[in-house]
């Protein structure tokens, strides 16, 4: 006879997708998408009296002698070590390439770091050196931090929390809101490298090579874009969460313009692509940590592809699209078929814990 059916509780469903009308959190929430957002626009900014705006990766404040970028972040990748780095070389990245994107050349950064009782001080030391080496290599000072220490099971390991605090050079205006209809449309590099390896490491899966994560500072090549360029560099963007479709849905958005992009011209290696396939993923919705989008006057836009091209971490960079005035917030996507398609953001998370 055949067994009867299992009475199953609601309260241990689980939906496939996290629904929006959720009263906590789900993993959605931290995955730069439509969640993400919702959550910032409808509880932090209300919450701390601020108002919607053109959305940035740092804040720019004026003080006395000019402008100065600021922002934070926090660190909770999982596994904390993989292929091209560590979190600890990852959230000084992070941090430097968030001020990059306001234009800012980088001057601090501070550590907080929480963790787990029972890590070992093996694994700690490890990550802390590889934070000192990496801001020193980027030419920054980690100048403050603070360490907090929970129980066993009230932390994964080791979490990391950063501030930074840059220098706006005179002149220097970069946002969203400077984006125009014809601008083109510039990515440093190769995507999807990042979220691979992390996936890799994390899964255990052999994809027949090592892919290794694109984790690197990009101030430097910011300012060699700056110097090819100046005030036709409108608007900078590091794809991290969410990848490339987060960013310019972000900045369509923001900007109220329309943009298409080239899908074959976008630079996605071959080893990325085919294991989002077998994943199941869309690369261009796959987390990059040392890539940069930018969207420049197309008068200059040669001037400033060559300046990218002439630091290694931009050594790939290519025009992969353009502004326009029609469908304003929206991304299209026009196929090598001849065909178009429109480009949204998930709803929550593809890849969680990838930074």
């Amino acid at each position: 006879m055949p067994e009867p059916p299992v009475a199953i509780d609601p309260a241990d469903w689980v939906c496939p997708l996290p629904l929006r009308e959720t009263k906590r959190i789900v993993l959605g929430h931290g995955g730069g998408g439509v969640l993400s957002e919702e959550l910032i626009e409808n509880l932090f900014l209300p919450a701390f009296g601020g108002a919607a705006g053109p959305a940035r990766d740092s804040a720019l404040l004026d003080v006395a002698g000019g402008r100065v970028a600021l922002t934070t972040d926090s660190y909770v990748v999982q596994p904390l070590f993989f292929p091209g780095g560590n979190i600890g070389d990852l959230a000084v990245n992070g941090t430097i390439n968030d001020l990059a994107c306001s234009g800012a050349q980088p001057v601090a950064l501070t550590a907080g770091f929480i963790l787990e009782e029972g890590l070992e001080l093996e694994v700690l030391g490890a990550v802390a050196e590889t934070m000192g080496k990496a801001a020193a290599n980027a030419g920054v000072g980690i100048v403050t931090g603070d360490t907090k220490v929970v129980a066993k099971g009230g932390a994964d390991q080791l979490f990391v929390n950063t501030a930074g605090v840059g220098v706006v050079p005179a002149g220097v205006h970069i946002g969203p809101e400077r984006v125009r209809p014809g601008d083109h449309i510039l990515v440093s590099g190769n995507l999807g490298e990042h979220g691979v390896a992390i996936m890799s490491v994390r899964e255990g899966i052999d994809f027949g090579t090592v892919v290794t994560s694109d984790s690197a500072p990009l101030h430097r090549m910011v300012a060699a874009m700056l110097d090819a360029g100046g005030a036709a560099v409108h608007a900078l963007r590091d794809p991290t969460r969410g990848g490339l479709v987060a960013s310019v849905v972000e900045i369509a958005r923001a900007a109220t313009v329309g943009i298409e992009l080239e899908i074959a011209k976008i630079p996605v290696p071959e080893t990325v692509s085919s294991a989002c396939s077998f994943l199941g993923l869309d690369p261009l919705q796959v987390a990059n940590e040392g890539k940069m989008v930018a969207f420049v006057d197309p008068l200059h836009s040669e001037a400033v592809l060559d300046a990218m091209r002439s630091r290694p971490e931009g050594a790939d960079a290519a025009v992969i699209g353009r502004v326009v005035a029609e469908h304003p917030g929206m991304v299209v996507g026009k196929t090598p078929f001849g065909t178009t398609q429109v480009i949204e953001r998930q709803l929550g998370e593809q890849l969680p814990r990838i930074c």
